[in-house]
């Protein structure tokens, strides 16, 4: 006798929930562009291009939506298998202790380190390579965003930058 072939839904389903929230997302930034007020497309108002977006999130969630209740996808636990937290726990703490040296020490004295750390230690690049790269990478954006840009940045107490 054959199969019947029907549609289960698992609410396990980690691409299910993963378009749920996208479709949240989405309609709040659809709501966002509303509010905002849309205008014309002679006339855009500052929501314009936010309220198209949503559209645009919300379709790409629908559509990984379909697809995770027609073909069914991994489950929650599968998708943390054999995942290694190391490295993205030093990214994390690396931006963390960035973003409570950038006031005091300013740009370039808490951006230097920043990038020596990640060089070194998320994917490891050889000394005479990362050093170089660590210093004139913050240099450079620096450069940009103060004369180019015009931005300030911080300089810290020792007023480098």
């Amino acid at each position: 006798m054959p199969e019947k072939r029907g549609v289960h839904l698992k609410l396990n389903n980690s691409e299910l929930w993963g378009g749920l929230i996208g479709l949240a997302l989405g309609i709040f930034v659809i709501r966002s562009g509303i509010k905002l007020k849309l205008g014309s497309i002679n006339d855009p108002g500052s929501g314009y291009v936010l309220f198209y977006t949503g559209i645009l999130m919300c379709l790409f969630a629908l559509s990984i939506m379909f697809a995770a209740v027609t073909e069914g996808g991994p489950n929650f636990a599968s998708r943390w298998e054999g995942a290694r937290w190391t490295r993205p726990l030093i990214v994390i703490a690396c931006l963390i202790a960035f973003s409570l040296a950038l006031e005091p020490l300013g740009f370039l004295l808490s951006a230097i380190p920043l990038m020596l750390l990640l060089l070194r230690a998320v994917d490891p690049v050889r000394w005479t390579l990362a050093v170089p790269i660590a210093v004139l990478t913050p240099l450079g954006a620096w450069w940009v965003l103060k004369h180019v840009l015009l931005i300030q940045l911080p300089s810290g107490v020792f007023e480098i930058g």
